[in-house]
């Protein structure tokens, strides 16, 4: 064993939670390692959070083009979209920031290593990580953390083929526009892609087998979006459960049961949005006491599994599969490994969510639904972006922002917003719960005019019956 290369901590999978990990563990003086099969930074670098912001920014603007006359500014002729550009751009953009990553885990001493990891056992105290690619190695760590992340989940005999039938990777890189389209499921993945291809003139269905989309989010939001998102012309089936896919030249027809009738929708493509599962096989597991639960690794809050010196971290380890909650999981992790005092387990409903549709929705904390299930006497507070100046001179005025509080304690429960650039602004309620702020210093801050943001202050206030500009 002497000529393998040793380590303190090894990361499989250079995503947002294990590259963040490993440069943490670099910074708290320990010797680190990634091992990567692909791109550095990972799904959400790559095939995910970033371009596909880039995609919805192109949407954006084709948008705003078609409503220029709204302000005032005339342009005569027709927009045209150049697909093959639109790709060409989101796709520099990964790019960009997969290099910006790479230098990163350089400029920290972070040791990169291309290849296929697994555990194959155990040389003294250490584990050994067997390493498989371009060469065959392996090297040995007291610690190796899994940050393998998630892939999508697929319907027997309703499997993506790459064509017709797609998942967000294909969907992100599509070489035609369809003319009409058909998304199954209705989480943000889903509804980004929804309204991405609905901004670019393309018909689309939207299939949730639950009562209402976006279902991770509060009622009344969920509500609100399914407003605009049909105002805007989508078609959208609730309760309505894809039985099967039937393929022809240029066709997909779904069969939807519709709360127990058999519904017949056809479009040139289909999108599969209906969740991921966490890529736990192929790492070595077999031999450990690592415990697998529905396909995502247990751990204690901290990254650790029921394996010494064996961790999980991010998407692998289940829901909410976020990039920042995988990053801050890397740095807990790290941090518990190398004795840091006052390490804290990331708190119950504190991970903020962000879906990049337009509008845009973004909530933090509980909704009203599951502060009331918790026990909690509450208030509740609204504020409509239609009363808000900043939003107004926008052009884009629809939305609102909604805030709970335990009436006893005035304690922010949660916050749940829909409208311009709310993913912007819900760290500002994030920021207050983990300070555990109560009403009266939201109430007593200044927030500037004009700005958005005054709704969240309005919102605030209307909880406790003292709006001002509503």
């Amino acid at each position: 064993m002497a000529n393998q290369k040793e380590y303190d901590v090894v990361v499989i999978g250079g995503g947002p939670g294990g590259y963040v990990a490993a440069i943490r563990a670099s910074q708290l003086g320990m010797r680190a390692a990634v091992v990567e099969k692909e791109h550095l930074g990972g799904i959400c670098l790559n095939w995910g959070c970033i371009p596909t912001k880039a995609l919805l920014r192109a949407a954006e603007l084709r948008h705003n083009l078609e409503h220029l006359s709204d302000y005032g500014i005339e342009v005569t002729g027709d927009v045209k979209v150049n697909l093959a550009k639109v790709v060409e751009r989101s796709r520099a953009v990964a790019n960009r920031l997969s290099g910006g990553v790479s230098h990163l885990l350089k400029k920290n001493k972070v040791d990169v290593i291309d290849g296929v990891a697994k555990l194959s056992g155990k040389s003294g105290a250490n584990h050994i990580v067997s390493i498989t690619g371009k060469s065959e190695s392996k090297i040995t760590s007291r610690h190796v953390i899994i940050a393998t992340g998630a892939r999508a989940r697929q319907i027997p005999n309703m499997e993506a083929d790459g064509k017709q039938v797609v998942t967000y990777r294909d969907a992100m890189v599509p070489q035609t526009m369809p003319k009409s389209l058909i998304l199954v499921g209705s989480g943000a993945i889903g509804i980004e892609f929804a309204s991405f291809y609905r901004d670019m003139g393309v018909e689309v269905t939207v299939i949730e087998a639950m009562d209402r989309i976006l279902n991770a989010e509060d009622a009344e939001i969920s509500a609100m979006a399914q407003k605009a998102f049909e105002k805007r012309g989508m078609k959208i089936l609730t309760s309505a459960k894809l039985q099967k896919l039937e393929k022809s030249k240029d066709i997909v027809t779904a069969s939807i049961d519709v709360k127990g009738k058999i519904t017949n929708i056809s479009a040139e493509r289909v999108i599969m949005a209906i969740g991921i599962v966490g890529n736990s096989e192929n790492l070595g597991l077999e031999g450990t006491k690592v415990k697998i639960e529905r396909g995502h690794i247990a751990t204690d809050g901290y990254g650790a599994t029921s394996e010494a010196g064996i961790y999980a971290i991010g998407d692998v380890t289940g829901a909410p599969w976020l990039a920042h909650k995988a990053s801050h999981e890397g740095i807990i992790c790290v941090e518990k490994i190398a004795g840091v005092k006052d390490v804290h387990k990331i708190a119950e409903n504190s991970v903020p969510g962000c879906t990049y549709c337009r509008p845009q929705i973004a909530s933090v904390g509980l909704t009203e639904e599951l502060a009331k299930q918790k026990g909690h006497d509450i208030k509740v507070g609204r504020f409509p972006f239609l009363a808000n100046g900043k939003a107004i001179a926008l052009g884009d005025d629809e939305g609102m922002i909604k805030t709970i509080f335990d009436a006893k304690t005035g304690e922010l429960l949660g916050a749940h917003m829909i409208g311009p650039e709310v993913t912007e602004m819900i760290q500002g309620y994030a920021i207050a719960r983990t300070l555990e702020t109560t009403e009266a210093e939201l109430m007593q801050t200044i927030f500037p005019h004009p700005t958005l943001s005054e709704a969240m202050h309005e919102s605030v206030l209307d909880a406790y019956d003292r709006a001002i500009h509503f």
